[in-house]
């Protein structure tokens, strides 16, 4: 592992904060290594020995107002030990952002596999789509925690979540980032598209394919859900929306390469995605499309905000090159769903 790759970070002082919380081995030095570079959140592997851990904290410079919660982030881990959804067992939150230049949690490393991009994807196509179900599934898991009793109903409030989704989201086009005509034209549907929807559960916020960790040795389980910072307590199809969003297929003009991984053969269509889940939720999907479209702008927000950061030398990690034209390729396939 190679301390010198995580800037800002110096594990000697790390190892003094998490001596006691981790029981670590005052007699071994604490490494870390960056495993993901700064699009979001910055993610950190620490080893010592053969132990490991997950470090997570907020990208370096300018964030979008309201994103990056590590406290947030770290509850919600929390509040989901012992439930039905996989996920790292929380292990220790500072809110001292003078340990490591930011607030941060450690969390356990969950072994298995991420599938980050087209190349990673050697499934044949009856694991793909077995992977497809538990991607379903598991979103069913997430939407059936009682949230309450987890401890997280302050996470947010479900009365009118997505009228004040869509303000959210529309006001962070004042943040600074590149706004284009078809960015405000979308917008502008959003706002007058808004489903009166009295529906509640806990909402991941960013549920997508590499955001699961997978069995290695059976890519239809899935060991671990990952990144929970933008969970809240809201309409269980800004989910569905989301994974529909990124559900790319053969054909299909895709915006990244996340988006690609679901052109292997194998993977279902969207139309069974959907069924899948309306059949393990009994959920009705007339909102759907809404949902749909709302995610394509929230994603095009958020990667404009990563292009702003990139522009100012904010950045970590690899394959910047393409941010720019991510946004325009999202703001057309939010265009095209019909609300």
């Amino acid at each position: 592992m190679t301390e010198q790759a995580v800037p800002g970070l110096d594990p000697e002082r790390l190892a003094a904060v998490l001596a006691a919380p981790l029981d670590l081995d005052p007699s071994l030095p604490l490494e870390a290594e960056l495993i993901g570079g700064g699009r979001s959140n910055i993610t950190v592997a620490l080893r010592q020995g053969r132990r490991e851990w997950v470090l997570r904290r907020p990208p370096l410079g300018r964030r979008l107002p309201t994103a990056h919660d590590m406290g947030r982030e770290f509850a919600v881990l929390g509040g989901l030990v012992g439930s039905a959804v996989p996920a790292p067992r929380p292990l220790f939150h500072c809110d001292d952002e003078a340990v490591i230049g930011a607030e941060f949690y450690v969390m356990e490393r969950v072994d298995g596999r991420i599938l980050r991009a087209p190349r990673d994807v050697d499934l044949d196509p009856a694991a793909a789509r077995r992977t497809s179900f538990a991607l379903v599934e598991t979103l069913a898991a997430i939407h059936a925690v009682d949230y309450e009793a987890a401890g997280l109903a302050g996470l947010g409030r479900p009365d009118r979540y997505a009228e004040r989704q869509v303000r959210r989201w529309v006001g962070q086009l004042d943040s600074g980032i590149r706004v284009t005509a078809p960015l405000r034209e979308l917008a502008t549907r959003l706002e007058a598209a808004v489903p009166a929807s009295s529906r509640a559960a806990l909402v991941h916020g960013d549920y997508r394919i590499d955001n699961v960790v997978l069995d290695p040795a059976d890519p239809g389980r899935i060991v671990a859900v990952l990144d929970w910072e933008m969970a809240t307590i809201g309409d269980p199809l800004a989910d569905l929306g989301m994974l529909v969003m990124y559900w790319c297929r053969p054909g299909d003009r895709c915006a990244s390469e996340v988006h690609e991984i679901t052109t292997a053969p194998g993977f279902i269509e969207r139309e069974e995605l959907t069924a899948a889940y309306a059949a393990a939720t009994g959920a009705d999907l007339a909102d759907l499309p809404f949902f749909v479209a709302l995610a394509h702008f929230k994603l095009a927000v958020i990667v404009a905000g990563i292009g702003a950061r990139m522009e100012a030398g904010d950045t970590l990690g690899e394959g910047f090159e393409q941010i720019a034209e991510i946004p325009d390729v999202l703001v057309a396939g939010g265009l095209e769903v019909e609300l």
